[in-house]
């Protein structure tokens, strides 16, 4: 990094004129231990998909068999994902995590679920403690698989009606945040549903001794994960762990990879220097992860469709930050004179 650094300045413009393009390539050799980094060119996309029980409770308006049609339909290569990874040429894997509905076979399908959707949050644990740390293990496997199949940078996605519940309960009881506060509309809820919504993650926090007056207390991150969270949310967890453990950049997708990415990073901080926030989701409870662990997003195009679309999207501006040192020239190498 400190080579990078060095390098950086020597390129033929004012220093610290391409900004946060700048810190991305130091980050970028610092994750791969080469200054220059190498581009990244074999990306991909890992969709992890469940269902959950809170749904019963009316957090969203749409039904839960979405869940496995839209695990389908990615796999047919006709999702908003599907379209991105095609555009930045990033590989899509789609992992049945914790589908409740049958899926069919597919060449881009990974069967690892845990079981048919998680329980309802409102009344109990969301998962046993050995189920979450098995939703754990998919994550790092697949991540492991991935790397192992040569992709040099891995972009989290992920598919689960009403999972945006769990999500902002996961945030809520690992930031002190209150439940208000980092939940949102979701796939676009009405007033009413959202009020449902937040009374069903305060009651959930309540249940786990998290509201009111005990809001600050801390909780360890995987009885939390165990608690309100789901599957999908555990896999993406385990992902970037393992994606951080082999060494290669994570691009941080919106509000339900940033609960895994929280989760991931209060069981192991060191994660967090091989993560890339790609975008800022227009849900709160994104923008709380990212203030919470020091985050700064690539892009804010108001997105909230979640599949990894804006961490996607973000691809190619960190290919950007390698080809800066890669291949711009140096004041000496041009002939240019510095100040």
């Amino acid at each position: 990094m400190a080579e990078a650094t060095a390098h950086l300045d020597r390129l033929t413009k004012p220093p610290g004129s391409l900004g946060g393009l700048e810190s991305l390539a130091v980050q970028l050799a610092g994750i791969t231990g080469v200054s220059p980094p190498p581009v990244p060119t074999s990306p991909a996309v890992a969709v992890f998909a469940g269902d959950h029980g809170v749904l019963a409770e009316g957090v969203s308006p749409w039904p839960q068999e979405v869940t496995g049609q839209m695990v389908a339909n990615f796999c047919a290569g006709g999702a908003a994902i599907n379209v991105l990874a095609r555009q930045v040429g990033a590989r899509v894997v789609v992992v049945d995590v914790g589908v409740a509905s049958a899926v069919p076979d597919s060449p881009s399908l990974i069967r690892a679920r845990v079981a048919d959707g998680t329980n309802n949050l409102l009344h109990g644990p969301a998962m046993t403690p050995a189920q979450c740390a098995q939703a754990l293990d998919v994550g790092g496997m697949v991540a492991s698989q991935l790397v192992g199949e040569g992709c040099d940078c891995l972009i989290t996605g992920d598919m689960g009606i009403g999972n945006t519940t769990p999500s902002a309960a996961v945030i809520a009881a690992l930031t002190g945040r209150a439940a208000a506060a980092v939940t949102g509309r979701g796939t676009g809820i009405d007033d009413e549903r959202l009020r449902r919504k937040v009374d069903v993650i305060e009651h959930a926090l309540a249940r786990l001794g998290l509201a009111g007056e005990a809001a600050d207390r801390e909780i360890d991150a995987q009885t939390v994960l165990a608690e309100v969270g789901g599957f999908e949310i555990a896999a993406l967890a385990g992902f970037v762990l393992g994606g951080a453990a082999a060494g290669v950049p994570v691009i941080i997708d919106g509000v339900i990879a940033c609960a895994g990415l929280l989760v991931a990073a209060r069981i192991e901080p060191k994660v967090l220097p091989y993560v890339i926030a790609g975008h800022r989701s227009v849900e709160p409870g994104a923008s709380a992860v990212l203030e919470d662990l020091g985050l700064t997003p690539l892009l804010d195009l108001s997105l909230r469709l979640g599949e990894g679309t804006g961490a996607c999207l973000a691809f190619p501006i960190v290919q950007a930050a390698a080809r800066v040192l890669n291949e711009m020239a140096t004041f000496d190498s041009a002939g240019v004179t510095e100040k």
